[in-house]
């Protein structure tokens, strides 16, 4: 059940666009998604408004059928939706044709999957420099050796991907979706495939992008403990954002998560 708190949070992020809001860089305002029609219709998203701010580090969670992998991928682009309005970099993404869409999403948005999706043939540093080369543009020096250093991959650069752990994949994973500068890293279960260990060193790693680089996050998780290093963790249920969650402990998400019966 949701407090009068959290009521109050949610509504005070479904007030003003993102127009007027220079610090968002992404929102929803009264989103809902449908798949399906009729009887056999589900509302994945319903009428859900949330303003994420340039620089932070937010986790979704919630039951499964949620909504949560839907969030993110409207808010990505990567799904149409049904009414409302999504914002991205300060694009209505309602607003753009497919080309300016894919445009967007290679340009302005980073994604980091359970499977780190790298491609055998090339060296670590050819894998986190593709994008860039897909798009016809040059690394910037300075910004390579910063990403790679964070990310501890400096001496692994020559290394193709069936020479690295798991650990080191993800983190080449990582330097991918930021080389390009992009607005918003999206990270769908960034750790799924990772032992405990490697997990929290992938997790403390994008928590200090976020910090040291500025860079913002989203990440879903169905892992409370994976959660709490974001500092911001909205709770979804049935379609509805039901709790917005400041800097919490995973003692707290799961609390949350007891009181929605999971």
């Amino acid at each position: 059940m949701s407090t009068p708190a959290a009521a109050a949070r949610r509504a005070a992020v479904a007030e003003p666009p993102v127009e007027e809001l220079p610090r968002v860089i992404a929102s929803t305002l009264n989103l809902t998604k449908v798949y399906g029609s009729g009887a056999t219709a589900v509302r994945a998203l319903d009428s859900v408004s949330v303003n994420i701010h340039r620089g932070t580090f937010t986790a979704i969670m919630g039951p499964s059928g949620s909504g949560k992998s839907t969030l993110m991928h409207c808010l990505a682009g990567l799904d149409s939706i049904t009414s409302g309005r999504v914002f991205l970099g300060g694009h209505e993404l309602s607003g753009l044709g497919d080309r300016e869409l894919t445009r967007l999403r290679r340009d302005k948005v980073g994604f980091v999957f359970q499977s780190f999706n790298l491609l055998p043939a090339l060296t670590a540093a050819e894998n986190i420099a593709l994008p860039l080369d897909l798009a016809g543009r040059k690394p910037d020096h300075d910004h390579f050796q910063a990403v790679v250093e964070s990310l501890g991959l400096t001496g692994r650069l020559h290394h193709r991907p069936s020479e690295l752990s798991g650990g080191q994949q993800q983190r080449v994973a990582i330097a991918r979706a930021l080389i390009t500068r992009p607005d918003v890293l999206f990270a769908d279960e960034p750790t799924g495939a990772l032992d405990s260990k490697n997990g929290h060193a992938l997790l403390a790693e994008l928590r200090r992008a976020s910090r040291e680089l500025g860079q913002t996050i989203v990440m879903v998780t169905h892992d409370p403990i994976a959660a709490s290093y974001a500092g911001r963790v909205l709770i979804l249920a049935d379609g509805r954002l039901v709790d917005d969650l400041d800097h919490p402990s995973s003692e707290d998400i799961l609390a949350t998560m007891r009181e929605l019966g999971q």
